[in-house]
């Protein structure tokens, strides 16, 4: 595969959101991305997996197909495994991880003895070792007798911006935050409070869109590990980032939890924009709508499942409701949570509900209002 080879880019999202996920990939400016089941695809060149992995704020993963072979038994597996040209893509001295996928369609079902017999093929033919712990992962699916393969190009999860060090009890993946605000609406154009931020996620990926900031220049990714790595095109790729803008906005966060506003402050300082986020120590009660034109409420309180004790989460969610509609009229509000009775107790006019959404375990939802009367 060479630089400017074309293939299928595959970017992983949360079930559920794979709509969202198409419509960044699209603003992003990969037109022909579309829809599939567990998350977007599309046909592109190694460019557009840097791209990808750079400025995507909800994609989970990239992952590139190197290519794919037909298979009927564990035999013939072997055999084309060790002729397939895996120097194109990987190095003979980057630890390689394989993990294989089967389904009852293949005749090979043991996903076992193919992940032993592909490892052997790599460390035999090319020359790379197989670690656990190797910083790139060959990802293979067995499908209908055909074994597909396809390189984990991002490495560590694309949640990991790189600045983000103190979180809380049950952290918001920032990837999944970053859609849930695209869901309802969000565009970097105005102002977004949390009442419950934790370590402060939601405010800080909104403050990060508003600036224009790429989501993932702050870390390194898997293809810088590949044989077929344009390390040159790349720098120029990081040179040429956006500069932060100086949105004229403010992104406002509070907790009840005095260490929870600390962590938020830290993260959003070390994410470059603590000037632009403000975190205060206060109970929902407490809450005050922002001067200035009305934005978004984003909230992830706790469901009760794994913190606190969930007959008394109903005051507060009874009480958060009481505070939105007594004082953010205007706003609109996001309501992330696994329990829809929780949910009602705010007595918010919440929008049709979008499908669950798979959050550390458990089946979360998203509610949304309209701007509040």
């Amino acid at each position: 595969m060479t630089a400017d080879s074309t293939f299928e880019i595959f970017l992983v999202a949360p079930p559920g959101l794979e709509h969202i996920l198409c419509d960044e990939a699209r603003r992003v400016g990969f037109a022909a991305a579309r829809q599939v089941a567990g998350g977007v695809s599309f046909d592109g060149t190694w460019e557009d997996v840097r791209r990808a992995n750079l400025y995507l704020r909800g994609a989970t993963r990239v992952l590139a197909r190197i290519g794919s072979f037909r298979a009927f038994h564990l035999a013939q597996l072997d055999k084309r495994a060790r002729k397939f040209p895996w120097g194109e893509v990987l190095r003979k001295d980057v630890p390689v991880k394989v993990e294989v996928v089967t389904n009852k369609k293949s005749k090979i079902y043991h996903a076992g003895a193919a992940t032993q017999r592909i490892e052997t093929a790599i460390s035999e033919e090319l020359g790379a070792p197989i670690a656990a712990d190797a910083p790139v992962t060959l990802k293979v699916r067995i499908d209908d007798n055909t074994c597909i393969f396809s390189v984990d190009t991002s490495g560590e999860g694309l949640h990991k911006r790189g600045h983000k060090v103190a979180v809380g009890k049950a952290p918001m993946r920032e990837t999944l935050a970053a859609l849930l605000l695209r869901a309802c609406d969000y565009d970097g154009q105005e102002p977004v409070v949390d009442p419950m931020c934790g370590s402060g996620t939601f405010v800080i990926e909104a403050a990060e869109i508003a600036a224009g900031l790429a989501a993932g220049r702050s870390r390194e990714f898997a293809f810088e590990r590949l044989a077929n790595h344009d390390a040159l095109a790349w720098n120029d790729e990081r040179q040429a980032l956006p500069t932060a803008k100086s949105p004229d906005l403010q992104f406002f966060g509070s907790d009840r939890n005095t260490g929870a506003v600390e962590m938020a402050g830290q993260n959003a300082a070390r994410a470059g924009v603590g000037d632009l986020c403000r975190f205060t120590h206060a109970a929902v009660s407490d809450l005050q709508r922002p001067d200035g034109l009305p934005g978004l409420v984003m909230v992830n309180p706790p469901y009760g499942a794994r913190i606190g004790n969930k007959k008394q989460l109903f005051a507060v969610y009874g009480a958060l409701g009481e505070v939105l509609k007594s004082r953010f009229s205007g706003w609109r509000v996001g309501i992330v949570t696994s329990d829809t009775a929780l949910a009602r107790a705010t007595g918010l006019p919440f929008l049709p509900l979008g499908a669950p959404i798979a959050h550390g375990g458990l089946k979360v939802r998203l509610f949304r209002t309209a701007p509040l009367a």
